[in-house]
């Protein structure tokens, strides 16, 4: 007996996804994870069409697992290059944003901050500002600004290579 799809398609799209979640292993036979609503509905409307008219012809099978044998399939989607600078907060945890990587001892970051150009040297354990050394960007940035201020982002530019010389 041939599938209503509408009246189908109108049933499952009032379910709530925990009984999709129920439905899809009533018409597969086995749980499913997947927790889109969207996807489970079509998935669901697939499995009761490939139930009552037929299901891909043997031909289709084999050709389909020849493609997929000969395809690099990737598993996870590649990572994203992330170059917004990071604060840490005291529990040592990132507070969202990725940490931009500290540049090359020697190198000289400069930043025009109230009307005066200032210039850091990073050094192989620290930074250099106003002949003292500072363990960490931050600690600069309160020495300039005169309260805590994240490094990273009080230099992001010079950080970014639009401010800093080697």
């Amino acid at each position: 007996m041939p599938v209503n799809v509408a009246k189908e398609l109108a049933a499952l799209e009032a379910m709530r996804v925990a009984e999709l979640q129920v439905r899809y292993a009533q018409v597969f036979g086995e749980e499913t994870r997947v927790g889109s609503k969207t996807l489970l509905v079509k998935r669901i409307i697939w499995g009761l069409q490939a139930a009552t008219e037929g299901d891909l012809s043997e031909r289709a099978r084999k050709r389909a697992a020849e493609l997929a044998q000969d395809t690099d399939l990737r598993l996870l989607p590649p990572r994203q290059k992330q170059l917004a600078p990071t604060s840490v907060q005291k529990n040592g945890k990132a507070n969202g944003m990725a940490e931009a990587p500290l540049p090359l001892p020697g190198t000289i970051l400069t930043r025009w901050y109230k009307g005066k150009t200032l210039t850091v040297q990073v050094l192989r354990h620290g930074f250099e500002y106003d002949g003292q050394v500072y363990k960490s960007l931050s600690a600069v940035a309160k020495a300039i600004t005169g309260s805590h201020t994240s490094g990273h982002l009080f230099f992001c530019r010079a950080l970014a290579g639009k401010g800093g010389r080697a």
